[in-house]
């Protein structure tokens, strides 16, 4: 007997699952808006390589949306029950990157934020791996996702050492 794969979900649910991984992954960037990132970061002594400002902005929006886009591939592989580790260390990961913010820029707490960034990037790249795993795709979209939380954690480490 041929065994055949489950059908995807229909293209109404599809279509709103898509949706609800973009607001899921762009509701990480929330706890950036309950704490100032002016005056106490700007006073800071960074390194020379430290990103514009500008550049935060354009590169998180796009961030989130290769994140949701992912989430979204390897969900529609057979849904919760088929991936639940993939999807599981997804909102690990997400939460712990919602989770940097208030400690770096909140609480001022740059040790910690580096702990906490590295904790977030050993569980980011177990989410690249599984999701690679799922679906080829879904990993390849992770990796600039990877690269930038890898650039932050440089940088949460020179602003710390910097200033300490």
């Amino acid at each position: 007997m041929i065994q055949t794969l489950p059908p995807h979900p229909s293209t109404k649910r599809q279509a709103l699952g898509l949706v609800l991984w973009l607001v899921l992954s762009f509701s990480a960037a929330l706890t950036g808006f309950v704490v100032s990132v002016d005056g106490w970061y700007t006073q800071l002594n960074k390194p020379s390589w430290n990103p514009p400002n500008w550049l935060f902005g354009p590169a998180w929006t796009t961030l989130y949306v290769l994140m949701a886009v992912a989430a979204w591939l390897v969900w529609r592989e057979g849904g919760w029950r088929a991936n639940e580790r993939a999807l599981g260390l997804f909102l690990v990961q997400w939460m712990l990157n919602a989770l940097w913010t208030p400690l770096f820029f909140g609480v001022h707490l740059l040790a910690l934020s580096f702990v906490e960034i590295v904790v977030f990037w050993v569980v980011l790249a177990s989410t690249l791996t599984a999701f690679w795993r799922t679906k080829r795709v879904a990993g390849a979209l992770l990796i600039p996702y990877l690269a930038w939380v890898t650039l932050a954690a440089a940088l949460n480490f020179a602003v710390w050492r910097m200033n300490s």
